[in-house]
């Protein structure tokens, strides 16, 4: 394990390495709660492996399982466990929807030490019998806020219902609401709980606001690119719509982009992460399928097109930079529209953001007809933001 870690450039533990790894070599269930990019996939792995290897070793069935919301944080996590257990002999698989279920079969029936799925297909392969959890020591919910947000909070009971009672589990999470306090009580034995600046922005992040009318939004967006050092910039949009109509206008200014969203196949997934992450294209155009998770390193600006819905969501979108110390800078484009989205946002980092205008830029080109906003628009613009502030201080009693 050393050598591994010597390999990949581990020098310094993060504060939720620091903190979680002592009660997790202990054999404690850890409750983690920690925003995203702040190590936490070796804070469960490194002492995992250090558990598997003192004990009885080639079962054909798993010892470890790590569940995650999204195929693409599956397969980054199994990618990490296994540079990380490059020398030990340790087996891992990775077991998510969208790739063919022969080869994951295959891969099971062989056997493995550590699998780590996405709770729908482990589901299918339980269904199918293609794997059994009798030998099973560790289980890790990661990002288990976002698991609960899908709806697998079915798959996980099924799931965890068919494994021994006596195991060591850990659950890491970005935020830590209502449910999933409830899944602790379920699912653990008395956790070391470790909270690591809990729904706060990294402190190396500059986080500045847009106002823009919505018609201008698509040159506004274009002219900061073209402005700024813009070395590696992900932009978020709320919809797949919405990603499609940017990414096409950003390519007819002669930009080079990428694009990401839901209906896209795991090949096509899986390349243009590629192509950002080694700098091919530097832009990445998004929904939120890359808010959490996606481990890519030296992005410079994090660009919401659209403000999210949720004030969380806000934090994991903009957490794609500023990871690991580094830093990075948050933009968000604000209609009058989303003021009400923007007090929840501000309500929960319990601070204003800066508001800025983009020198240069003509804010006053008239709104054509098709993009004035009908009188119910203009209503729930109108109401919105005392409902949104109150939803947020519900939440974050």
């Amino acid at each position: 394990m050393l050598q591994a870690l010597s390999r990949q450039h581990y020098e310094t533990a993060t504060p939720i390495q620091t903190q979680a790894i002592p009660p997790a070599l202990e054999g404690r269930d850890v409750l983690g709660v920690a925003q995203t990019g702040t190590g936490k996939t070796a804070a469960f792995v490194l002492p995992s492996l250090q558990h598997l290897l003192g004990g009885a070793r080639r079962t054909a069935e798993p010892r470890m399982v790590v569940l995650a919301p999204t195929r693409e944080l599956a397969l980054q996590i199994a990618e990490e466990t296994g540079r990380l257990a490059e020398f030990t002999g340790l087996r891992v698989a990775a077991v998510y929807g969208g790739a063919p279920l022969g080869k994951q079969t295959d891969q099971l029936r062989r056997g493995v030490d550590i699998v780590v799925a996405t709770p729908g297909r482990l589901m299918d392969h339980l269904d199918r019998r293609n794997v059994r959890f009798d030998s099973l020591q560790i289980l890790v919910l990661d990002e288990a806020d976002r698991m609960l947000d899908m709806g697998f909070l079915p798959d996980i009971e099924s799931i965890v219902r068919r494994m021994p009672e006596r195991r060591q589990t850990m659950l890491f999470s970005a935020t830590m609401p209502g449910p999933i306090q409830a899944l602790t009580y379920r699912f653990m034995h008395d956790p070391a709980r470790i909270e690591i600046e809990n729904a706060r922005p990294p402190e190396a992040l500059h986080q500045q606001i847009y106002p823009v009318p919505k018609h201008l939004k698509v040159p506004l967006l274009i002219d900061l690119l073209r402005g700024a050092a813009v070395e590696s910039t992900l932009i978020f949009t709320r919809t797949k719509q919405d990603a499609d109509v940017v990414t096409r206008k950003l390519r007819e200014a002669g930009l080079s982009v990428a694009e990401m969203h839901g209906d896209f196949q795991q090949k096509e997934r899986v390349k243009a992460l590629e192509h950002f992450r080694q700098g091919h294209v530097p832009i990445l155009v998004a929904t939120n399928i890359a808010a959490r998770g996606l481990d890519i390193e030296g992005i410079s600006h994090v660009i919401n097109f659209d403000v999210p819905d949720e004030a969380e969501d806000y934090i994991h979108r903009i957490g794609r930079t500023a990871r690991v110390q580094a830093e990075g800078v948050a933009w968000t484009l604000v209609t009058p529209d989303d003021e009400s989205q923007v007090a929840g946002i501000e309500y929960l980092l319990r601070e204003k953001i800066e508001r800025v205008r983009l020198p240069g830029f003509d804010y006053a080109v008239p709104v054509p007809d098709w993009a004035k906003p009908s009188p119910a628009t203009r209503r729930k613009a109108a109401t919105g933001g005392q409902g949104a502030i109150a939803r947020w201080k519900s939440l974050t009693r």
